[in-house]
């Protein structure tokens, strides 16, 4: 029986979004986001970068991803 691939729903910054992402880690790679300036949170909860790789995403999450700006 071949394996189906898992999509996932989550919410990313109130809009609906499907991913194959198990990890925070696998999921910033998805969006490309940069290697600096960007923050995660999960059901209101920030992250530290370095925990990315073993934070799992789990089916209906909500994350909020902050991006720096520079400017005012």
């Amino acid at each position: 029986m071949p394996s189906e691939e898992c999509n996932m729903k989550v919410t990313i910054n109130n809009k609906q979004h499907e991913t194959q992402a198990v990890t925070l880690s696998e999921l910033a790679t998805q969006l490309q986001l940069p290697a600096k300036g960007v923050a995660i949170a999960v059901d209101n909860q920030l992250k530290p970068r370095g925990s990315w790789g073993d934070v799992a995403i789990q089916d209906g999450a909500s994350i909020t991803i902050i991006k720096a700006a520079c400017g005012g």
